[in-house]
């Protein structure tokens, strides 16, 4: 190298060296996160989500297919979340401890955990939209895409790899319960039937290399189950809101107190 080549790669250096240590640390949960979501409770839909993160921001980019069309001669509002805080899998035909054919809240919360998120269509994203119909997915295939704040029990969930995504709504046609079980109400809206608010579609977030994506049970943390199989419930944590969603009825409070 002569002088000249050599006078101009020490500063360059310096200049690399600052720009590194000038640069955010990155945290733990940052990075691209994504899941194939499996079936349960004998849905036919189908369903993936990527979710890229940086501090408490996350791109989600979710594609659902295939899930119930109406409810009450409207499109049916399928609403979905990131569960966590717990061991970060989905419910199986084990958990249904009553023998009911469904898994209900308190079966499922050991697997998946309480809401964190709600990955809702646009405004507000916390756990009080765990019931929002208005901001859920509308009919049988439908699409989440934007960026949403993530709290600090999300991110530490995705850092830790317990952070489950749950699509919520089941069709009566293959549910594989009794016409009584399916329109029994709900344990967390006794005003909705329980089929309405059981998980369809479920997935462990893991994380991954840009344009990865998980596939099958034992990426996902999810074990398929045939139409004959049992339905679920969701959990909720913090308060409940179910707003009406077009041609809906329904509107729910449920304060954390209630549950004291």
């Amino acid at each position: 190298m002569n002088k000249k080549m050599r006078f101009l790669a020490v500063p360059a250096l310096a200049i690399s060296a600052v720009a590194l240590a000038g640069s955010p640390a990155m945290a733990a949960h940052d990075g691209s996160y994504s899941s194939t979501l499996g079936q349960l409770n004998g849905t036919t839909g189908t369903g993936t989500i990527t979710l890229d993160v940086a501090g408490d921001q996350a791109t989600v980019n979710l594609q659902v297919s295939g899930l119930a069309e109406t409810f009450m001669d409207a499109p049916f509002p399928h609403v979905q979340h990131i569960h966590g805080g717990a061991k970060g899998v989905c419910p199986t035909p084990a958990d249904d401890a009553n023998g009911d054919g469904i898994i209900n809240v308190a079966e499922g919360v050991p697997g998946y955990g309480d809401i964190l998120t709600t990955l809702t269509t646009s405004g507000a994203s916390t756990p009080a939209e765990g019931l929002n119909l208005a901001l859920g997915g509308q009919g049988g295939t439908y699409s989440v895409a934007r960026t949403i704040t993530i709290d600090e029990a999300t991110q530490k969930s995705l850092a830790a790899g317990t952070a489950v995504v749950v699509v919520h709504g089941l069709d009566a046609t293959t549910a594989g319960v009794p016409a009584e079980v399916f329109g029994s109400p709900s344990e967390i809206a006794p005003e909705l039937p329980l089929g309405a608010t059981s998980p369809a579609l479920c997935g462990t977030l893991v994380k991954t290399q840009m344009g990865e994506m998980p596939y099958g049970g034992a990426d996902t943390g999810v074990a398929t189950e045939s139409s004959s199989n049992t339905a679920g419930m969701i959990a909720l944590g913090g308060g409940l809101v179910l707003a009406a969603a077009a041609g809906g009825t329904y509107a729910v409070r449920r304060r954390a107190a209630d549950n004291a």
